[in-house]
């Protein structure tokens, strides 16, 4: 989504595993995504869909054309179709067939078309650090692709504001060892207090949605060579044969007296589905967040993490209007449905009134001019609310966690800043068996904190 790193992941979630029979049955048996999900067509762009349906009795491990790759991706937000994205464009050769399988049948139903879209090119230490640089600049690249207009990606600056005499002591600040100027574009802060976060060198902005939504056009564009579908629906459990080769999926079908009778033939396996993604890794949770767009009098080009007046962040974006968020819900085991989470108009209302304040008590300043008065007092013209996919060490889950079955989630705020590259390197992995060279996908072990029997789950 976007927000600053200070304070998130603090997860309140400790699952004890044991390593019994009866649990490896009971967790064998679980599907990979909630009850909700079910699946009522296949669709391409309107139309019915070519993907391959068997019955689970099928033999033999599958193979492709040629010895190509036919990859099932459950998931369609940013991981999963940059993932798509890059075994398209960087691996063609290799790959016979991308799946998509979401329960919304479109893109980006989740977080990934509801973040801010915020990007950082340095807020990130230690093994997070070399993916989201690269990713950063992956950014620039897919908008040099893409068009940047069509997904409202520019350069733009940040900085942390002071909003009132008493500010909280979880100030909106960068790690330290950074010089920070007083300067801020569109709002006077208290008392002059006011630290940039970064200029265009090291801050841009992208419109999650239209990013997914250019994304997946790009991907239709290319069907000849490498075809792309998407079915709405979700995905049940890895099919394996004698051997323990993966040789399908199994799908829920609404309305079926056999729930897991039918089976997507696949050589590949990923689950990028978020917060969404237990049981295939333990812990993970999901972290809710409110946001509101509020039209602007004019275009503002410098996303504000407030300091005071509890602490909301605004990201301003090219079309005049301003995403605004904050007060984040505790982490829990996420159980709504992927783009049906629930809208509490209180967390709106809170996070409404509070950049309200925020920009008012930090604009009382004499000598503030009327660009400064009143940029976000508009109401809002959208209101929603995601989960942001979190693990204890807040670090992703990113590798393989069993033959051919993969993992992509829990970047938590960073997701969209680090989706290209995170798709980058899981399409190298799936395609070559190999991570890029800017990720190194041992620091992200999906399996780390799985123990003893369980890492062999499928």
């Amino acid at each position: 989504m976007g927000m600053r790193p200070q304070g998130k992941g603090r997860l309140l979630f400790d699952k004890i595993v044991g390593t019994n029979i009866a649990l490896l049955i009971l967790l064998s048996s679980l599907p990979c995504f909630s009850e909700a999900f079910s699946v009522t067509s296949h669709y391409n762009s309107g139309r019915r869909s070519s993907v391959t349906m068997m019955r689970t009795s099928m033999s033999g491990a599958v193979e492709g054309a040629e010895g190509k790759k036919r990859v099932v991706i459950a998931g369609a937000g940013i991981m999963g179709l940059t993932t798509a994205y890059y075994l398209q464009t960087q691996h063609a050769s290799r790959i016979q067939s991308i799946v998509l399988v979401d329960p919304s049948g479109g893109v980006a139903p989740a977080a990934s078309g509801k973040a801010g879209g915020f990007l950082a090119l340095d807020w990130n230490a230690g093994p997070l650090d070399s993916l989201a640089r690269h990713s950063f600049q992956l950014h620039q690249t897919l908008a040099n692709e893409l068009g940047a207009s069509n997904i409202q990606y520019r350069r733009a600056t940040a900085a942390s504001v002071a909003a009132s005499s008493h500010p909280s002591s979880s100030s909106a600040v960068k790690p330290s060892g950074k010089k920070l100027h007083h300067i801020a574009e569109w709002v006077v802060p208290d008392q002059g207090r006011a630290q940039t976060l970064g200029d265009e060198t090291t801050i841009a902005q992208v419109h999650p949605k239209l990013l997914c939504n250019s994304i997946w056009e790009r991907l239709q564009s290319q069907n000849d060579a490498c075809p792309c579908t998407i079915i709405k629906g979700r995905v049940g459990s890895p099919v394996l044969d004698e051997k323990e080769n993966l040789k399908g999926t199994t799908i829920l079908m609404e309305g079926s007296s056999d729930q897991e009778d039918s089976v997507i033939e696949c050589t590949d396996l990923l689950f990028a589905t978020g917060p969404w993604c237990n049981p295939v890794v333990e812990h993970m949770m999901g972290v809710k967040y409110h946001s509101a767009i509020v039209p602007t009098p004019r275009v503002l080009t410098q996303s504000v993490f407030f300091s005071g007046c509890g602490d909301p962040e605004v990201y301003p974006r090219p079309d005049q209007t301003a995403y605004c968020t904050g007060f984040p819900d505790p982490p829990v085991v996420v159980s709504e449905v992927p783009g049906q989470e629930e809208v509490r108009p209180e967390s709106i209302s809170q996070i409404v009134q509070s950049v309200r304040q925020a920009t008012s008590s930090a604009s009382t300043d004499d000598d503030n001019d009327d660009d400064t008065m009143d940029v976000l007092s508009a109401d809002p013209t959208l209101q929603q609310s995601c989960y942001l996919p979190t693990t204890p060490d807040n670090l992703p889950f990113m590798g393989e966690v069993s033959k051919n079955c993969f993992v992509a989630a829990g970047h938590g705020c960073w997701g969209i800043l680090m989706g290209p590259a995170t798709g980058e390197a899981m399409a190298s992995l799936i395609a070559t068996g190999k991570s890029t060279p800017q990720v190194n996908l041992q620091n992200f072990d999906p399996l780390r904190f799985t123990k003893g029997p369980l890492r062999n789950l499928f």
